[in-house]
């Protein structure tokens, strides 16, 4: 059973080179050998990393005449904001009743006397 489709992107990401080709995608279409230019690794190399991409959903490869364009697929990031923002809201609603509580309370407490000699 393959992994979820946040899972599939998130692992996808998880390298550096991928996250560089995902942003360098986000400029424009480019080929695999566009792509592999700055690597020091093979166009080999870049294909895999562009198939575990694929696989997550997040390029697609079209064909335009001799031309192989890999095409950054955007919508997936929604499904990824989707759920990032989701868990942002959670932890600012914490933080809202954190400062709720924080600002009920006195500013100055009164300072707890110390115990003066030990229990007989």
């Amino acid at each position: 059973m393959g992994a979820d489709p946040l899972s599939r992107v998130f692992s996808a990401l998880a390298d550096p080179t991928r996250r560089d080709m995902v942003a360098r995608l986000a400029v424009g279409d480019a080929t695999v050998n566009e792509l592999a230019a700055p690597y020091d690794v093979t166009v080999q190399a870049v294909s895999k990393h562009l198939r575990v991409l694929e696989d997550a959903g997040l390029v697609s490869r079209s064909r335009d005449a001799q031309r192989r364009p890999v095409h950054l697929e955007a919508e997936v990031f929604d499904l990824m904001t989707k759920w990032i923002e989701r868990y942002r809201r959670q932890a600012e609603e914490r933080y809202r009743r954190l400062d709720d509580l924080l600002q009920s309370m006195p500013d100055d407490p009164e300072p707890i006397p110390p115990q003066t000699g030990a229990p007989t």
